[in-house]
């Protein structure tokens, strides 16, 4: 028997199924609208606070601080693009020129760049500010002051970075009445405190002008950049590469190594991370490490990595040249590392470092060595002339120097 299509049959399963798919597309919008009402209120309406932008920002900053920077740009461009009135993408691309300057901050080719980012991200944020006196505007307006400021001590402008620290800690004040930033506020409380002092007790020039600023508490900057290490979201790494330094110069050397451990570990090819991890694991006598990680950074150097050049490489030939004298006593590997020591030097315009005049030395140690005494001679007289007054190289090119004369009339 010869079936019959039933027309209304198809019509009210295809109805049923229609209405079954709008009710979960009904149902999928109302829970998106849900999501983004949850997110809104969690943010605040803050670009800082909302997890999509935290998400999208994540991979670019670990490209940028891992000197991947076409990989950064293309992602920070990305985001101008979506939010081209917001002063976070300008900031983080003004972010990413300072870290080309870092492994050589006599470089000066980054600096107009990355001023000009800076004034774009306050320009937007004085713009938001001035409508809403929303305090993430402060907040980006405190940042994008303290790196230019940053920049101009570097530079020794020293009236630009006195404005530009002035207005980043006016507007850090502004922006502390939102407690959700806290752990990101810390960290310019945290170099405040801590630099305040050092400023006073390295910058004499400076301490007059230290009046117009509010006292800091050492001790407790260090705690408060600690703490932002762990616990901020966009200043954490910046917080550490402070704390290398200020581990270095407190002398406080198993945090040292530890952190630059940490942060090579997490960026591996990033230059000044490496280059402190080689130092940190020098200073603690640790052979290996030192030794692995200063090759890896000459074969870099070689390899042209991006932010790898003589600094960086000054740090590793003299870590290896000083291993191969004094513990492989390999006299040819030696003078051939401290040769590169030296040579990276002269291409940075380091002549006065520790590292060169150190090198030097050891050039003169093994040219008396092999009873060359006049090599030597010029070695030691270079030190003494040429290096600052109350060093202790120059203390010790004068006692080698007096020992090398002896030698040289005793061979006659």
């Amino acid at each position: 028997m010869k079936k019959i299509f039933n027309f209304s049959i198809y019509i009210k399963v295809f109805l049923l199924c229609f209405l079954m798919f709008s009710q979960q597309q009904i149902a999928n919008a109302q829970w998106w609208k849900d999501t983004e009402k949850a997110e809104q209120e969690r943010s605040k309406g803050m670009l800082l606070l909302t997890a999509e932008v935290q998400i999208e920002a994540t991979q670019a900053i670990n490209h940028m601080y891992n000197f991947k920077f076409y990989e950064a740009e293309r992602e920070f461009n990305y985001l101008k693009v979506k939010y081209p009135e917001h002063p976070l993408p300008d900031f983080l691309l003004g972010l990413m020129e300072w870290w080309k300057i870092v492994p050589n901050t006599e470089n000066v080719i980054y600096d107009e760049r990355c001023i000009d980012y800076m004034d774009k991200s306050i320009e937007k944020a004085e713009k938001i500010w001035d409508d809403s006196e929303n305090p993430e505007a402060a907040f980006f307006m405190a940042a994008a002051y303290a790196f230019k400021g940053r920049l101009h001590s570097e530079r020794k402008h020293w009236t630009k970075a006195t404005f530009a620290a002035k207005n980043a800690l006016k507007y850090l004040d502004r922006s502390r009445s939102f407690s959700d930033f806290s752990p990101e506020l810390m960290f310019g409380d945290g170099l405040y405190n801590y630099y305040f002092h050092y400023v006073k007790e390295n910058y004499a020039m400076l301490r007059p002008v230290l009046w117009l600023f509010p006292k800091g508490d050492k001790p407790k900057g260090i705690s408060q950049l600690e703490k932002v290490s762990y616990n901020a979201f966009y200043t954490r790494t910046e917080a550490r590469y402070f704390l290398l330094q200020i581990y270095g110069m407190e002398n406080m050397n198993e945090k040292a190594l530890n952190l630059s451990k940490y942060t090579y570990e997490t960026y591996p090819d990033n230059p000044f991370f490496q280059r402190f991890y080689a130092r940190s694991a020098f200073v603690a006598g640790r052979v290996t490490e030192a030794k692995t990680i200063a090759k890896s950074i000459l074969q870099k150097i070689e390899e042209h990595y991006p932010g790898y050049e003589g600094v960086s490489g000054r740090y590793a030939a003299y870590i290896l040249g000083y291993y191969a004298m004094n513990y492989d006593r390999d006299a040819q590997e030696a003078r051939a590392y401290y040769q590169k020591t030296i040579d990276f030097a002269k291409q940075t315009g380091s002549t006065n470092s520790g590292y060169y005049w150190s090198s030097m030395i050891a050039l003169g140690k093994l040219a008396s060595q092999e009873q060359d005494y006049d090599k030597a001679i010029e070695y030691f007289k270079q030190v003494i002339e040429d290096s600052e007054r109350k060093s202790s190289q120059r203390e010790e090119a004068k006692k080698l120097l007096t020992e090398a004369k002896k030698a040289r009339r005793k061979k006659k």
